[in-house]
């Protein structure tokens, strides 16, 4: 089995002073690709524990993915590193010192004394070329691992692996195959509870049966070869059969996204009026690129409005706005919400006793915003729109 690694660095990204979003990125990409890795590990703006780090994985990696530590300030040290652990010298490249050269110049603005220190690779290394900035990366054979050496700009680290390492990975280990992956997302359930129903579940050897949390949804993945697809599709069809209804998109992609698609298929229009969901809702729906006709957003706490006043809300949005669906979220108070959705046979909601005092803001409202999505997928689907969760307390609903 390839062991493939990766090494984030920067004393920012340690102390999680910045989110590692090239990390999640890279996972994915190289699972997508054929090439799943093995571990990743992170280290801060240290020569000694960079060259430590570098000496260990090259008994232990076949390829390792450096990020960051390729800028031209002095507490980039990727590339001293490198030469330091493979026992060379730095060199100036001259072709990345003239390409950088023509870089700022074609911007107008004179290249400063510092970014030649982005021209210096170890003297065995191979450059990778930059397209879109200044920062070239590198790749070497240290022991028995092939490392790439990559800026630390998600923009520029992306491009890197997509156009410079992975074609040489694939040219380098052709016999390589990306897993088969099967994917359903889930809202309403807990993990627990579908996991009490799918564990224990016989699956075709080398497959795998995960769960990803992630409130308030669950991700629900069968992960296999391609040779036993045939046989990972028919134990997929006892996932499906229990997640059920909580089902709310198979792939990838997301919840927002497939309703605008549905709507825009059915010439379908939504307004949308928020309180306690704060414009959440309407800020997914539009960027989902979903036909809204309007909407309004009201404070997030007040008087106590019934259902029956919320439910005659979501009827004047849809009559102000001409359009056919109309959903309504209800501000909270004493821990009841409401929510609504007008639609051309009618209009129905719920009250809810809703507490998560252990959620923060942003995820009550997350889940809120999820629960009215949620009523919209039902109508679509033409089931009954207010649905039964296990974990949450129904006051009132029509």
């Amino acid at each position: 089995m390839l062991r493939v690694e990766m090494l984030s660095t920067g004393d920012e990204v340690l102390h999680g002073q910045i989110v590692d979003s090239n990390s999640a990125w890279l996972a994915n990409y190289l699972f997508e690709q054929g090439l799943p890795m093995t571990s990743r590990e992170t280290v801060g703006d240290s020569l000694e524990a960079l060259v430590a780090v570098l000496t260990e994985r090259s008994h232990i990696a076949d390829v390792l993915i450096v990020n960051g530590g390729l800028g031209p300030t002095s507490d980039d040290l990727s590339s001293l590193a490198a030469a330091t652990a493979c026992g060379v010298e730095l060199i100036e490249d001259a072709d990345w010192l003239a390409k950088m050269s023509s870089f700022f110049a074609q911007r107008g603005r004179p290249m400063a004394e510092s970014n030649r220190k982005q021209a210096q690779i170890p003297a065995n290394a191979e450059v990778l070329d930059n397209p879109v900035g200044t920062a070239c990366g590198f790749t070497l054979k240290l022991n028995r691992c092939q490392m790439f050496f990559t800026p630390g700009v998600p923009s520029e680290f992306k491009v890197m692996v997509e156009q410079q390492i992975v074609p040489r990975l694939h040219k380098a280990f052709p016999a390589l195959e990306a897993p088969l992956c099967l994917r359903l997302t889930t809202f309403g359930r807990s993990e627990s509870d579908l996991a009490s129903e799918l564990d224990g579940q016989a699956l075709p050897e080398g497959v795998v049966m995960g769960y990803r949390s992630s409130s308030p949804i669950i991700e629900l993945k069968l992960t296999g070869p391609r040779s036993q697809e045939a046989s990972m599709r028919k134990a997929w069809e006892r996932v499906r059969e229990v997640a059920g209804e909580s089902t709310i998109f198979e792939g990838v992609g997301g919840l927002p996204a497939r309703l605008a698609e549905r709507l825009l298929t059915q010439n379908l229009r939504l307004a949308i009026s928020e309180s306690y969901t704060g414009g959440l809702l309407n800020w997914r729906m539009q960027n989902a690129g979903a036909p809204l006709a309007g909407g309004e957003l009201l404070p997030t706490h007040g008087e106590d409005e019934s259902l029956s006043a919320l439910l005659e809300r979501a009827q004047l949005l849809a009559d102000k706005t001409g359009a056919q669906l109309a959903l309504a979220v209800g501000g909270v108070s004493e821990d009841r919400l409401s929510l609504a959705l007008h639609t051309p046979g009618g209009t129905r909601g719920m009250t809810i006793h809703y507490t998560a005092g252990r959620h923060g803001l942003e995820l009550r409202q997350e889940t809120i915003a999820m629960m009215a999505m949620d009523m919209l997928r039902r109508y679509l689907n033409d089931w009954s729109v207010v649905a039964d969760y296990p974990w949450l307390k129904v006051l009132e609903k029509v």
